[in-house]
């Protein structure tokens, strides 16, 4: 065989093995029996693609467009190298549902979770409970991350979810980008995303709309960026609440950056309980480019949170807050007051700045209240200018 020849073969051979390679890591929901008729639980299904997906390297869990019912899902690692789940039509969990979470990651390295598509929490089938006896009872959050190092999340929607709809918990390079979290305004801690006991989170260019937090950033939460972020409705982007159990870990690095709020309750808040529990440190946070449109409570620290008057009266909140900036804050309130600082007695905020904030209501000046807490505004116009 001539020289020439030698070469077509091997790059015949080459197309060969590569087609099948990407056939052999590619792990199609509809291959596995999966049904898209939006009623069928397909819980065996994704378990069985996972399990294929996660002991290939580089194996893929594909999801086709049509509305795919899943009960639960328990995605566990490690997997034999990085593993991407993609999503390009919906996953419907069931109605009802209880527990701590629908569908769970979990001790994996190099995750990607991708796709045009959705996964819809079928909440509505939940929060009817809390709106006959207010007593929501034990709900699950619709996508959990759990021990999970360097993943990254993109493009997809979570709606309607039960409980929180993304919760990052005790993980580390975690980047979330491009997704779309929606769900009604009166729905009940529907957060769209909730950190905790994790670090290097990027939370980036993503839309959140919902009936509680954007984004809640809970104890143990480090070096964390949200950026660029839409915001609303809901409760604004919120650090806590700090101190409700013991033993709470510190939270510090966090800064919000060239993000939107529109017509939320809370704007950028840092909420703690009184009397606590624990005594995490708060440090170390900015704001920074920040636009508002008609929004309550735009710059708040509440350190006697207390929702649904279910804590105990009296007492002081033993969370120290220190290190805060708020930079070029910008845009209206929906009430008088635009910065509200309530500080614990026994623990006193220090270095709390404000630097180029423009707050106004119906297009007069804004007032700012301050308790308990060491606050400066640096430099001339801004509105407000000073603690009342």
């Amino acid at each position: 065989m001539t020289s020439h020849g030698v070469i077509i073969l091997f790059v015949i051979c080459s197309i060969c093995s590569v087609e099948v390679h990407g056939k052999n890591n590619n792990f199609i929901i509809t291959n596995f029996g999966g049904i898209n008729d939006g009623e069928t639980d397909n819980q065996q299904v994704f378990a069985n693609a996972w399990k294929k997906a996660c002991g290939t390297p580089g194996g893929t869990v594909s999801i086709p467009k049509g509305t795919f019912v899943v009960s639960s899902g328990e995605f566990e690692g490690p997997c034999k190298g990085s593993t991407h789940f993609r999503i390009d039509g919906t996953l419907m969990a069931s109605h009802g549902g209880s527990g701590d979470h629908w569908l769970t990651f979990k001790k994996v390295d190099g995750l990607t979770l991708s796709g045009t598509g959705t996964i819809d929490g079928n909440g509505a089938s939940a929060w009817s409970r809390c709106k006959t006896n207010g007593n929501c009872g034990k709900r699950p959050t619709s996508l959990k991350i759990v021990n999970v190092k360097s993943a990254l999340i993109q493009g997809i929607s979570l709606v309607n979810s039960k409980m929180f709809h993304l919760h990052i918990h005790e993980s580390q390079n975690v980047n979330v980008k491009n997704v779309k979290i929606t769900a009604p305004k009166d729905s009940p801690n529907t957060d769209g995303i909730h950190l905790s006991h994790s670090n290097y989170i990027n939370i980036l260019d993503s839309f959140i709309g919902t009936g509680d937090d954007c984004v809640s950033i809970g104890q143990g939460s480090r070096n964390v960026k949200v950026s660029g972020v839409f915001c609303g409705p809901g409760h604004g982007i919120s650090i806590g609440s700090l101190g409700k159990y013991e033993g709470e870990e510190d939270v510090s690095g966090i800064t919000v950056k060239d993000c939107t709020l529109r017509k939320t309750d809370n704007g950028l808040r840092i909420k703690t309980w009184a009397p606590s529990k624990s005594s995490p440190v708060v440090s170390n946070v900015t704001y920074t480019n920040i636009k508002l449109e008609s929004v309550d409570n735009p710059i708040i620290i509440d350190q006697y949170y207390c929702p649904h008057d279910s804590c105990t009266n009296g007492g002081e909140s033993t969370v120290k807050i220190q290190g805060v900036t708020y930079a070029n804050v910008v845009g209206s309130s929906s009430e008088k007051t635009a910065v509200n600082i309530q500080c614990s007695k026994s623990k006193p905020c220090q270095d709390i700045d404000l630097v180029g904030v423009i707050i106004k209501y119906n297009g007069q000046e804004t007032t700012a209240e301050c308790s308990a807490a060491d606050v400066k505004f640096h430099g001339t116009n801004q509105v407000p200018s000073r603690c009342s």
